[in-house]
C-alpha cells in the first residue's frame, strides 16, 4: 500500500504542475479527488504496516496532502476556470 500511495502521489504532483499552467486550472477539479483517494490509500497503508515499514506510505500521504492544499488554493485564487 505504501508503494501505491507513493506512486499515486508522484502522479498527482505531476498533474498538479500541469494544472498550474494558465487556462488548465480546471484540472484541479479532478486533481483534488484523485489526491484524496491517494491520501486514503496512504492512511490505510500506515494503519496496516509495521512501524519500520511505513516510510513510503508516509511519503505518499505528505505528497497527496501537498497536492490537495495547492489544488484548493489554486481553485480559490483562479475561480476554478483559469
Amino acid at each position: 500500500m505504501g508503494l501505491i500511495s507513493l506512486l499515486w502521489g508522484i502522479v498527482a504532483m505531476i498533474w498538479m504542475v500541469v494544472a498550474l499552467i494558465p487556462f488548465l486550472g480546471w484540472g484541479n477539479w479532478f486533481l483534488i479527488p484523485f489526491a484524496a483517494i491517494g491520501a486514503v490509500i496512504a492512511a490505510i497503508g500506515i494503519a496496516l504496516t509495521r512501524a519500520e515499514n511505513r516510510g513510503r506510505a508516509k511519503a505518499g500521504l505528505v505528497l497527496n496532502g501537498i497536492v490537495i492544499i495547492v489544488g484548493v488554493v489554486r481553485l480559490m485564487l483562479g475561480g476554478g476556470v483559469i
